[in-house]
């Protein structure tokens, strides 16, 4: 009779490891997909949540059209019009990330992210899902702002291409400038925070630029500013593509910045989250 003790089933090379969660990349784009579909729900079922994309850029296309449009183009609205659009376009698009990091840092604060730890799933997909489902924010930006500026006046100089390329572009470097609403939203404390900090960051980006006067009547300290501000190569390549003008050069630049900004906080922003969630 044989003395030797089999060894525990659990101790064998061939004992089977709990299931966990597939770092591949078709398995990250999958979870991303359905975390996506999960945000955009949660969106249709409370559209007061689009307000900042929807009715605040009318408002803001309403207000600088008609309050300053006569002063700043002695008296040519129509003109200051095809002028602002495209940079009130690029600054909606900044605006609208701002929801992303307060509703991600919301969720954390309710225990969402606690139940995504539970499952099988890729570390990354809530953030990326968040981010993909950021798209149709964008996209409705477009829509709004395009739709009612032709109703104010607003015309498209370039043709059907440009302007489907002004959109793409658009919505491309919103969705790069989000990551630092998502890095900021696993940071701050509070999603009222969140919203605090950005608008600390977005205002001065926006109106340091030349989205509302040429860059050119600005004081020489400003417009040092402004040459290396994200967004006014983005701006310069929305007005070139929507109404003419050179392009090539803002575009490079844009891709640039776009780029640069992945490289820079999506790391950031997944490490903050590791550490938070």
């Amino acid at each position: 009779m044989s003395t030797q003790t089999a060894t525990p089933p659990a101790l064998t090379h061939h004992s089977v490891a709990p299931d966990r969660p597939k770092r591949s990349m078709p398995a990250l784009i999958r979870h991303s997909a359905a975390l996506a579909q999960r945000s955009l729900i949660k969106t249709i079922r409370t559209p007061e949540a689009l307000i900042d994309v929807t009715i605040q850029p009318v408002i803001f296309l309403l207000l600088f059209t008609y309050l300053f449009g006569g002063a700043i183009a002695d008296g040519d609205r129509h003109a200051y019009l095809q002028f602002l659009l495209p940079g009130m376009l690029a600054q909606s698009l900044a605006m609208g990330g701002v929801a992303l990091g307060q509703n991600l840092n919301a969720d954390i604060e309710k225990g969402v992210f606690d139940r995504f730890r539970s499952l099988p799933i890729s570390r990354s997909a809530p953030l990326v899902g968040a981010v993909l489902a950021d798209v149709i924010r964008y996209l409705t930006v477009c829509v709004v702002m395009l739709s009612f500026g032709t109703i104010m006046g607003f015309r498209v100089e370039t043709g059907v291409v440009p302007a489907i390329a002004a959109v793409a572009l658009s919505i491309g470097f919103g969705l790069c400038f989000c990551w630092i609403s998502v890095w900021v939203g696993m940071l701050a404390r509070t999603s009222g925070a969140v919203q605090g900090i950005m608008f600390l960051l977005v205002l001065p980006l926006t109106f340091g630029s030349n989205v509302f006067v040429s860059s050119e009547t600005l004081p020489g300290w400003l417009q040092a500013f402004v040459a290396v501000n994200p967004i006014t190569p983005l701006v310069g390549a929305i007005r070139g593509l929507l109404v003419g003008g050179p392009v090539a050069g803002d575009l490079l630049q844009t891709l640039a910045w776009m780029a640069g900004l992945l490289v820079v906080f999506v790391p950031l922003a997944l490490r903050a989250y590791a550490k938070r969630a």
